[in-house]
């Protein structure tokens, strides 16, 4: 059995359905990725969980979100 990283990214101005399908889509193209979950909080910061078989770069991450067109917001510890 492979085992799977679960990635939390916090997401900004996701207001609808098709932006959690835009912002998937993208994340899903990345190599590894297995499952994209989307918490959506209108108008607020939407927790996106990417489920894949090995650890993505929150830059790669990043760019994927920003090709979608949001914006990837850095979690405050």
């Amino acid at each position: 059995m492979s085992q799977t990283i679960q990635t939390n990214v916090n997401v900004s101005g996701m207001t609808c359905g098709h932006c959690v399908s835009s912002v998937s889509e993208e994340l899903e193209a990345l190599s590894g990725v297995q499952d994209v979950a989307v918490d959506l909080n209108p108008g607020g910061l939407s927790t996106v969980t990417i489920t894949s078989t090995s650890e993505l770069s929150p830059s790669e991450i990043g760019e994927a979100v920003a090709e979608a067109g949001y914006l990837v917001v850095a979690n405050e510890a």
